[in-house]
This record gives structure tokens, C-alpha cells and sequence, in this order.
């Protein structure tokens, strides 16, 4: 898979989770994907100052890229700059 079809499926399991996140008050972004194995997102709204974020981000985001990419072996959230 060539990285512009990576970032495409990556964006592809965003959209499938950023409305769960958005009823919450909260949303996510791709900030870059590193080696082909890392992908760095920043969660924004509610998701930032959130008590489960890292939950969401284990068990809710990086599940979700895996499901789109198997290549991919962690999600990172990356703060906002």
C-alpha cells in the first residue's frame, strides 16, 4: 500500500469514528503517519480535556485504523500546538 493510499484508508476510519466523538463534543484529526506504522492524530472539543481520552484512543480510534490498515501498529495523540 502506498502512502497516499494509507493516509486515504486511515481518513476513511476517522470518518467512521468522528461521529461517536462529535456527539460527545469532541473530534479528531490525522496530523501524519509515520514509517507506515505510526499514526499521529490530535483530538480536539471535549476529547482533549476528556478523563477517557487515552481509552477512546486505544479502544475506539487505533481498533478502528486497524480494521481500515493492519499495517498500522499505534495511534499517537499528539497535542495541540
Amino acid at each position: 500500500m502506498t502512502t497516499q493510499e494509507l493516509t486515504i484508508k486511515v481518513e476513511e476510519a476517522l470518518n467512521e469514528i468522528r461521529p461517536f466523538l462529535q456527539s460527545d463534543g469532541g473530534d479528531i484529526s490525522l496530523v501524519s503517519i509515520e514509517n507506515n506504522k505510526v499514526v499521529n492524530v490530535q483530538l480536539q472539543g471535549a476529547c482533549v480535556g476528556c478523563s477517557v481520552n487515552q481509552m477512546t484512543l486505544k479502544s475506539g480510534v487505533e481498533i478502528t485504523i486497524k480494521k481500515y490498515a493492519p499495517q498500522i501498529e499505534r495511534v499517537v495523540s499528539v497535542a495541540q500546538q
